[in-house]
């Protein structure tokens, strides 16, 4: 059973007119109405399904700058600053907490890369601390396994997936966004070349910009338009479980599983570390091979690629249609795929041989969810450069959760015109077709 997000109701009347559009109820589409809303700019999101239904309340509730990509690391800091202040700026809780991320590391290879990217964090202003084996134990006291070292970022933290995005939505409406749940957007109007209004299952609405935050369904929305941002998707099983006292408070991320304290007292646990992942070949699979072949190199040692149930659904799904007819959007309100059990499993048993405070834990729900993947692991957040009034906001990679707050705020200024919070360069979606060089970097 997946997680089940606050409710947020949705709004009744669909305006004809508004100024931006978003499309998507996910972390990155509700943080970008919240900004839009406290600017008095008139905002209208419409989500297929429910808010946050899909990864936005499936991810592990990470809020991390370890392990980042250099490329995101402004963005990360900037987030991080948003998430300590959210529940003050919205007056809503969203379970962050500032708990720390330690990432441990059980040989040299595994230690070397902590002390590069150490550095990486050094140079952005980020206090970490390289551990040995024997500091390791001083911050995770009742593990039983020896470590040869680990990175320890104290002012990363953690949120509450399920109550995060619905809070900022209801936030959002409260200043005058419009909210519309169970609405798909069938397509993008367009009138001399530029964005001039979305089609709806309920009719038209004008507008001189949208905001395309759809995750795992932004590259099959985008293709109708003629716009190629090649994506994948990647599919993450976790679960949860009852409240369990006492336990580690920091989240631990570690060869075999990585784990992380809920504000109700139990834990999220997945299977982190170099385990080899099942990974569900679809057509695009082969649409995008080329520019994915870098990273599926990289990743060659942990991924396990398998042909399932979501090749055959997917090639049903047109990549052409109009919008007076039914969408595959309508069709398929909420991505629900079914976790890994054996996977979950085989997380469970690391996580209690390494720490027998965990031989009681009893499973409360799992459930999986699929990450939107770029070929560089780095999100696209950028104009469309061959249909103005297009925003893409898409890829995370499976770092949106935690970025959610700063990519929902720059999705928005580029909306609007205004420079941007952080340099938009790396984020752009032509890096993957002006023959720029697309260079995954390894996490830790």
């Amino acid at each position: 059973m997946p997680p089940i997000p606050d409710p947020v109701p949705t709004d009744r009347e669909v305006p004809q007119e508004t100024e931006v559009i978003i499309i998507g109820g996910g972390i990155i589409g509700v943080c970008a109405a919240l900004t839009l809303a406290e600017r008095g700019i008139p905002v209208v999101l419409f989500e297929k399904g429910q808010i946050a239904a899909e990864q936005s309340s499936r991810n592990w509730g990470w809020c991390r700058q370890q392990g980042r990509d250099p490329r995101e690391m402004p963005l990360i800091i900037e987030s991080l600053r948003l998430w300590r202040g959210m529940n003050t700026r919205i007056q809503r809780n969203v379970g962050f907490s500032e708990c720390g991320v330690l990432t441990l590391a059980q040989n040299d290879r595994e230690l070397q890369k902590h002390h590069a990217w150490s550095a990486i964090g050094q140079e952005h202003g980020v206090n970490n601390r390289l551990l040995n084996g024997k500091d390791v134990v001083q911050h995770i006291p009742g593990c039983t396994t020896s470590w040869k070292g680990g990175l320890f970022t104290p002012s990363d933290g953690r949120a509450e997936p399920t109550l995060a995005a619905p809070a900022i939505a209801l936030a959002a409406r409260g200043l005058g966004a419009q909210l519309f749940t169970n609405t798909a957007v069938r397509t993008i109007d367009t009138q001399g070349g530029r964005v001039s209004g979305v089609v709806t299952e309920r009719g038209r609405v004008k507008c001189k910009t949208v905001i395309v935050a759809a995750g795992a369904w932004t590259s099959l929305f985008l293709r109708n338009l003629g716009v190629r941002v090649p994506q994948l998707k990647v599919r993450s099983s976790a679960f949860r479980t009852h409240p369990m006292p006492g336990g580690p408070e920091i989240s631990i991320y570690a060869s075999g599983f990585a784990a992380r304290k809920r504000s109700d007292g139990g834990y999220t646990i997945a299977l982190g570390g170099r385990t080899r992942i099942p990974y569900d070949l679809t057509p695009d699979s082969f649409r995008y091979l080329r520019q994915f072949l870098p990273l599926a190199w990289m990743s060659r040692n942990s991924l396990r690629l398998r042909l399932s149930e979501r090749f055959t659904t997917e090639q049903t799904y047109s990549s052409r249609w109009d919008g007076q007819t039914t969408t595959i959007f309508e069709k398929e309100r909420i991505l629900n795929p079914t976790p890994v059990v054996k996977l979950l499993d085989q997380a469970r048993a690391n996580i209690t041989a390494a720490f027998p405070f965990f031989k009681g834990l009893s499973v409360a729900e799992q459930w999986a969810g699929m990450i939107d993947v770029t070929p560089d692991a780095v999100p696209v957040i950028s104009e469309t450069p061959h249909l103005p009034g297009c925003i893409i906001a898409t890829g995370f990679s499976g770092h949106g959760f935690g970025i959610g707050p700063a990519a929902g705020e720059f999705a928005a200024q580029l909306a609007v015109g205004q420079k941007p919070l952080v340099d938009p360069t790396p984020f752009r979606v032509q890096r993957f077709s002006d023959g720029s060089k697309i260079t995954p970097i390894a996490g830790i």
